[in-house]
Protein backbone atom coordinates (compact mmCIF):
# COMPACT_ATOMS: atom_id res chain seq x y z
CA UNK A 1 0.00 0.00 0.00
CA UNK A 2 2.86 2.34 0.65
CA UNK A 3 3.92 1.72 -2.90
CA UNK A 4 0.50 2.92 -4.09
CA UNK A 5 0.62 6.08 -2.05
CA UNK A 6 3.90 7.06 -3.61
CA UNK A 7 2.83 6.19 -7.18
CA UNK A 8 1.76 9.26 -9.22
CA UNK A 9 -0.57 7.13 -11.39
CA UNK A 10 -2.53 6.18 -8.29
CA UNK A 11 -2.99 9.81 -7.29
CA UNK A 12 -3.96 10.71 -10.84
CA UNK A 13 -6.62 7.99 -10.73
CA UNK A 14 -7.88 9.20 -7.33
CA UNK A 15 -8.01 12.78 -8.60
CA UNK A 16 -9.94 11.60 -11.63
CA UNK A 17 -12.47 9.75 -9.50
CA UNK A 18 -12.88 12.79 -7.22
CA UNK A 19 -13.25 15.07 -10.24
CA UNK A 20 -15.86 12.80 -11.78
CA UNK A 21 -17.73 12.64 -8.47
CA UNK A 22 -17.75 16.45 -8.25
CA UNK A 23 -18.91 16.74 -11.86
CA UNK A 24 -21.59 14.08 -11.20
CA UNK A 25 -22.74 15.84 -8.05
CA UNK A 26 -22.85 19.20 -9.84
CA UNK A 27 -25.19 17.68 -12.48
CA UNK A 28 -22.86 17.95 -15.43
CA UNK A 29 -24.10 14.61 -16.67
CA UNK A 30 -27.57 16.13 -16.92
CA UNK A 31 -26.17 19.06 -18.91
CA UNK A 32 -24.34 16.67 -21.23
CA UNK A 33 -27.43 14.50 -21.56
CA UNK A 34 -29.57 17.60 -22.17
CA UNK A 35 -27.07 18.84 -24.74
CA UNK A 36 -27.14 15.46 -26.49
CA UNK A 37 -30.95 15.38 -26.31
CA UNK A 38 -31.13 18.92 -27.71
CA UNK A 39 -28.75 17.98 -30.48
CA UNK A 40 -30.77 14.82 -31.24
CA UNK A 41 -33.96 16.90 -31.25
CA UNK A 42 -32.35 19.50 -33.57
CA UNK A 43 -31.15 16.72 -35.89
CA UNK A 44 -34.66 15.19 -35.83
CA UNK A 45 -36.15 18.60 -36.71
CA UNK A 46 -33.63 19.01 -39.51
CA UNK A 47 -34.48 15.53 -40.78
CA UNK A 48 -38.21 16.36 -40.63
CA UNK A 49 -37.54 19.64 -42.45
CA UNK A 50 -35.44 17.80 -45.06
CA UNK A 51 -38.20 15.22 -45.47
CA UNK A 52 -40.78 18.00 -45.87
CA UNK A 53 -38.58 19.82 -48.38
CA UNK A 54 -38.03 16.58 -50.29
CA UNK A 55 -41.79 15.94 -50.48
CA UNK A 56 -42.36 19.54 -51.56
CA UNK A 57 -39.64 19.17 -54.21
CA UNK A 58 -41.27 15.96 -55.45
CA UNK A 59 -44.63 17.72 -55.66
CA UNK A 60 -43.04 20.61 -57.59
CA UNK A 61 -41.28 18.15 -59.86
CA UNK A 62 -44.55 16.33 -60.53
CA UNK A 63 -46.31 19.64 -61.18
CA UNK A 64 -43.58 20.79 -63.58
CA UNK A 65 -43.69 17.44 -65.34
CA UNK A 66 -47.47 17.82 -65.77
CA UNK A 67 -46.96 21.35 -67.05
CA UNK A 68 -44.24 20.14 -69.43
CA UNK A 69 -46.53 17.40 -70.77
CA UNK A 70 -49.34 19.93 -71.15
CA UNK A 71 -46.98 22.35 -72.92
CA UNK A 72 -45.79 19.56 -75.23
CA UNK A 73 -49.38 18.63 -76.01
CA UNK A 74 -50.23 22.28 -76.65
CA UNK A 75 -47.17 22.65 -78.88
CA UNK A 76 -48.21 19.54 -80.80
CA UNK A 77 -51.72 21.00 -81.21
CA UNK A 78 -50.25 24.28 -82.43
CA UNK A 79 -48.04 22.46 -84.93
CA UNK A 80 -50.97 20.35 -86.14
CA UNK A 81 -53.16 23.45 -86.50
CA UNK A 82 -50.36 25.25 -88.35
CA UNK A 83 -50.06 22.31 -90.75
CA UNK A 84 -53.83 22.31 -91.30
CA UNK A 85 -53.77 26.07 -91.88
CA UNK A 86 -50.88 25.70 -94.32
CA UNK A 87 -52.71 22.99 -96.26
CA UNK A 88 -55.91 25.05 -96.29
CA UNK A 89 -54.02 28.16 -97.43
CA UNK A 90 -52.26 26.15 -100.13
CA UNK A 91 -55.60 24.80 -101.38
CA UNK A 92 -57.09 28.30 -101.37
CA UNK A 93 -54.06 29.67 -103.23
CA UNK A 94 -54.31 26.90 -105.82
CA UNK A 95 -58.03 27.57 -106.26
CA UNK A 96 -57.43 31.30 -106.54
CA UNK A 97 -54.65 30.72 -109.07
CA UNK A 98 -56.90 28.41 -111.10
CA UNK A 99 -59.67 31.04 -111.03
CA UNK A 100 -57.26 33.78 -112.15
CA UNK A 101 -55.92 31.59 -114.96
CA UNK A 102 -59.46 30.74 -116.05
CA UNK A 103 -60.53 34.40 -116.05
CA UNK A 104 -57.46 35.47 -117.99
CA UNK A 105 -57.95 32.63 -120.47
CA UNK A 106 -61.58 33.67 -121.02
CA UNK A 107 -60.52 37.32 -121.41
CA UNK A 108 -57.85 36.33 -123.95
CA UNK A 109 -60.35 34.17 -125.85
CA UNK A 110 -62.84 37.06 -125.87
CA UNK A 111 -60.18 39.45 -127.20
CA UNK A 112 -59.23 36.92 -129.88
CA UNK A 113 -62.86 36.45 -130.97
CA UNK A 114 -63.37 40.24 -131.05
CA UNK A 115 -60.22 40.63 -133.13
CA UNK A 116 -61.44 37.90 -135.49
CA UNK A 117 -64.81 39.64 -135.89
CA UNK A 118 -63.09 42.98 -136.55
CA UNK A 119 -60.76 41.35 -139.05
CA UNK A 120 -63.69 39.69 -140.81
CA UNK A 121 -65.59 42.98 -140.88
CA UNK A 122 -62.50 44.76 -142.25
CA UNK A 123 -62.02 42.06 -144.90
CA UNK A 124 -65.70 42.29 -145.91
CA UNK A 125 -65.47 46.08 -146.09
CA UNK A 126 -62.34 45.93 -148.25
CA UNK A 127 -63.90 43.18 -150.41
CA UNK A 128 -67.06 45.25 -150.80
CA UNK A 129 -65.02 48.32 -151.79
CA UNK A 130 -63.02 46.27 -154.28
CA UNK A 131 -66.21 44.71 -155.67
CA UNK A 132 -67.87 48.10 -155.97
CA UNK A 133 -64.88 49.61 -157.71
CA UNK A 134 -64.64 46.63 -160.06
CA UNK A 135 -68.38 46.76 -160.79
CA UNK A 136 -68.13 50.48 -161.37
CA UNK A 137 -65.31 50.03 -163.85
CA UNK A 138 -67.10 47.20 -165.68
CA UNK A 139 -70.37 49.08 -165.88
CA UNK A 140 -68.69 52.29 -167.04
CA UNK A 141 -66.93 50.37 -169.75
CA UNK A 142 -70.14 48.72 -170.99
CA UNK A 143 -72.45 51.65 -170.67
CA UNK A 144 -71.10 54.71 -172.40
CA UNK A 145 -74.05 57.08 -172.40
CA UNK A 146 -75.11 59.53 -169.69
CA UNK A 147 -78.09 57.41 -168.81
CA UNK A 148 -75.79 54.53 -168.09
CA UNK A 149 -73.63 56.74 -165.86
CA UNK A 150 -76.65 57.73 -163.75
CA UNK A 151 -77.78 54.14 -163.56
CA UNK A 152 -74.27 53.02 -162.55
CA UNK A 153 -73.96 55.72 -159.89
CA UNK A 154 -77.37 54.81 -158.51
CA UNK A 155 -76.52 51.10 -158.50
CA UNK A 156 -73.17 51.75 -156.83
CA UNK A 157 -74.84 53.74 -154.07
CA UNK A 158 -77.40 51.00 -153.61
CA UNK A 159 -74.71 48.28 -153.42
CA UNK A 160 -72.69 50.37 -150.95
CA UNK A 161 -75.74 50.78 -148.74
CA UNK A 162 -76.43 47.05 -148.77
CA UNK A 163 -72.84 45.93 -148.13
CA UNK A 164 -72.09 48.32 -145.33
Amino acid sequence: MAYMLSNPTFWTGVALVIFLAIVWKAGAHKAVAKSLDDRAERIAKELDEAKRLREEAQQLLAEYQRKARAAEAEAADIVAKAKEDALRMKAEAEKTLADVIERRTKAAELKISQAERRAMADVRAVAADVAINAAEKVLKARVGSGLGADLVAKSIDEVKARLH
